[in-house]
């Protein structure tokens, strides 16, 4: 058994406990309060003075994908360049679980990611959620039944295929090839549910929009890349076109369509946040974007959107408090938000009894960049970070 005792016990979900002690045993949290008779022979971690909170979780990252390390010349292994359509590639088939990336993000108390294929296709392939933890082979990283599907429009999937002069070369010609390949899919889908009573009317296989069933069915979220407040409606109008279920990814001009985003209740996962200036989409981020979408009432959740980046994370959420962005949801925006949106809020993103033991034990406000991460600990194994 593990006893962490003396610290700042964030919950999120429930109340912050001064002095609180959270115990762990066989990989799961087993109470979660102020007074506990530890066994004589349990590991006592005096958290005094020290923050305790949720196992942090980044939504969108590339970890491994984009290869922490490279050189200049790198072709990064998360964007499959030779075509604008490829869902059925997997982010999974690049994962190196000694990727200097997955490190880093765990040291800075991160215990969950969702790892993204790029956003240089119209439709990049499957992104799935992973624990961080220590691991010889990815498949003891990934939690089952979390995949999704990566869409992207605006400047990425433009510039890529139009200087190759091949479609998409336009915004027009963007939405149109992401319209034609989801109508292609239900079609695909629904030949497939008539073979199921007349096997005579089974359509030809196909790799690439049997990738794409769930998506149309309903069954499989969307994650659409989108940073430009055009390019951010044009996912919503295709999305309820085709009753996809999706969230706006980066979103970064949401702040001039905060009505239109409650009107059509969109989640959305917002950042990096200090990306620099690079391309005119991304020319209006804001700080405050987080402050303003919680006042009004849009589902968020923050990201650093990179590989060995997500350590930066926190310092992120921080400068967002400094624009405005309340404490309670700043937290929510890194554990329980995250955590209901990839579909794992019963084993993480909160401190409670019967969750998984991932937590973080920070030598100050978790979002503070003075603060370091001390300990990370995933399903109840702890990794010392100093």
């Amino acid at each position: 058994m593990l006893v962490i005792k003396g610290g700042k016990v964030v919950t999120v979900t429930g109340e912050t406990i001064n002095n609180g002690v959270v115990a762990v045993d066989k990989g799961k949290i087993v109470f979660v309060g102020k007074e506990f008779d530890a066994p004589s022979d349990a590991k006592v971690i005096n958290a005094r003075g020290k923050w305790v909170t949720p196992g942090l979780i980044d939504a969108h990252t590339h970890i491994s994908n984009f290869n922490d390390l490279k050189d200049m010349n790198s072709q990064i292994d998360g964007n499959e360049t030779s075509d604008p359509i490829t869902p059925h590639v997997r982010a999974i088939d690049a994962v190196y679980p000694f990727e200097n990336g997955i490190t880093l993000a765990r040291a800075a108390g991160f215990t969950t990611v969702c790892i993204l294929p790029g956003s240089a296709n119209l439709i990049g392939g499957i992104g799935q959620t992973f624990k961080l933890k220590k691991a010889q082979f990815v498949n003891d990283m990934v939690m089952p039944g979390t995949e999704v599907m990566k869409f992207a429009l605006g400047e990425n999937p433009r510039n890529r295929y139009g200087k190759q002069g091949k479609m998409p070369s336009t915004r027009m010609g963007s939405a149109a090839l992401m319209r034609n390949t989801l109508y292609d899919a239900k079609v695909y889908s629904d030949a497939l549910l008539a073979a199921e009573k007349d096997p005579s009317k089974a359509p030809k296989p196909n790799f690439k929009l049997d990738a794409l069933v769930p998506v149309v069915r309903g069954e499989m979220k969307c994650r659409m890349h989108a940073h430009r407040a055009d390019d951010i409606a044009t996912h919503v109008r295709i999305a309820e076109e085709f009753g996809l279920k999706y969230s706006i990814e980066h979103c970064t001009e949401g702040w001039m369509i905060l009505d239109f985003l409650k009107e059509h209740n969109v989640t959305a996962v917002v950042g990096p946040l200090l990306m620099a200036r690079s391309k005119f989409e991304i020319w209006n981020r804001r700080l405050d974007m987080p402050a303003m979408m919680e006042e009004a009432g849009i589902n968020f959740m923050l990201t650093a959107d990179s590989n060995g980046d997500t350590q930066y994370l926190p310092i992120h959420v921080g400068m967002c408090m400094a624009m405005g962005l309340p404490e309670k949801a700043a937290f929510e925006a890194v554990t329980i938000r995250p955590a209901k949106w990839l579909g794992v809020a019963d084993r993480v993103g909160s401190i409670e009894v019967g969750k998984d033991a991932d937590l973080a034990i920070f030598n100050g406000h978790p979002f503070n960049n003075m603060t370091r991460c001390q300990y990370t600990i995933i399903d109840g194994e702890v990794y010392q970070n100093f």
